[in-house]
Order: structure tokens, then C-alpha cells, then sequence
């Protein structure tokens, strides 16, 4: 999901794509820890993207 696309999310909207990613994020670390997933790298970017939706979530709540 790129950036343009997250300022474009609602407040409601990015508490549910946030709360969504989280718990991919959750699954997918117990996933790797009982056997390895194809591609590793998917945890640092769910990781990275839920740090983004954090980010915008704040900014408009301060702006609120």
C-alpha cells in the first residue's frame, strides 16, 4: 500500500486496515515460527506498513 493511499484512508477507515494488518502480522510470525514461510521479507513489510497506518493514524488525530 503506498503512502498516497493511506493519507487517503479515513480515521475509521485506518483504525480497521491497522487492526487488520495487525493481525496478519500475528499469524504470519506464528506461521514462520512453526516452519519457515516462502518469503521472510512479507514480516518486515506488514511490519513497515503497519508502522506507516500508525504514523497517519496520529497525524490526523492531532490535526482533529
Amino acid at each position: 500500500m503506498k503512502n498516497s493511499e493511506i493519507r487517503a484512508l479515513s480515521i475509521d477507515e485506518l483504525k480497521q486496515k491497522l487492526a487488520g494488518e495487525q493481525e496478519a502480522y500475528r499469524k504470519m510470525r506464528f506461521a514462520h515460527e512453526i516452519s519457515p514461510i516462502e518469503n521472510p521479507m512479507k514480516i518486515k513489510e506488514t511490519r513497515k506498513l503497519i508502522a506507516r497506518l500508525k504514523t497517519e493514524l496520529s497525524a490526523k488525530e492531532l490535526a482533529k
